[in-house]
């Protein structure tokens, strides 16, 4: 999980929160949920986030005063996803530090879309920051979300993107399975490898169609899975 792009969602209605949240796993991003001011301030204090979703009418401690927060004490981008549709609240929400405002009910795929678009604004202002992998003769761009073998880009699924950004992005880490399908799958492990053992083979299937000379996942054996050095 540390791996991840780590998004907090902010808001009080379960069904939204959830909603949010899988359109944040499926952009292949992690995402923690909160359901109350009160409860994302402790988030916030005790965790670092690359990005806040944040409603603006909370239980305790409200949005407006989050944001006020976060705005004095960090620089992570937040977007507005909120029922308020008054201009004047738009304005002083960007005002006051928000990077986004989206007004409720909200398309699935803009909220995506804008999700991904906060996220390279950030990306392109951290001069230290290092958004492209490279391992062998295989380059994932993890602001494209592609992945290259010897410039041929490999046609992966979502799934099989997220284990080798997992794997590429922590190359002397081994992962265990449980590691790797609450990481992903952003679900509890049960001990059910077979979904893992499927992913993982087509993944080097098609790294071994691209590269037949190189070896890029390893296995070690009673442990998991990490970058072949």
């Amino acid at each position: 999980m540390d791996d991840l792009i780590k998004i907090l969602v902010i808001e009080d209605d379960s069904d939204i929160n959830r909603l949010l949240c899988n359109i944040i796993n499926k952009n292949g991003y992690s995402s923690k949920a909160a359901y109350s001011g009160s409860e994302a301030a402790i988030y916030l204090e005790n965790q670092k986030w690359d990005m806040i979703l944040l409603d603006l009418m909370l239980p305790g401690l409200s949005g407006e005063q989050i944001l006020l927060n976060l705005n004095q004490a960090s620089h992570v981008p937040v977007i507005i996803i909120s029922a308020k549709q008054e201009m004047q609240t738009k304005v002083d929400s960007l005002r006051t530090g928000a990077d986004d405002y989206i007004t409720k009910p909200f398309d699935v795929e803009e909220v995506s879309a804008r999700i991904d678009s906060c996220l390279r604004r950030y990306r392109r202002k951290d001069a230290h920051g290092s958004h492209q992998f490279r391992h062998k003769n295989l380059v994932l761009d993890a602001d494209l979300k592609t992945a290259t073998v010897n410039g041929n880009e490999l046609k992966l699924t979502v799934r099989e993107y997220e284990i080798l950004l997992l794997l590429i992005s922590s190359p002397k880490k081994v992962f265990t399975k449980a590691n790797l399908f609450e990481s992903v799958w952003n679900e509890n492990f049960y001990g059910d490898d077979n979904t893992i053992n499927v992913h993982m083979s087509n993944l080097r299937s098609k790294l071994l169609k691209s590269d037949p000379e190189e070896e890029y996942i390893e296995t070690v054996w009673g442990m998991g899975y990490k970058l072949k050095s």
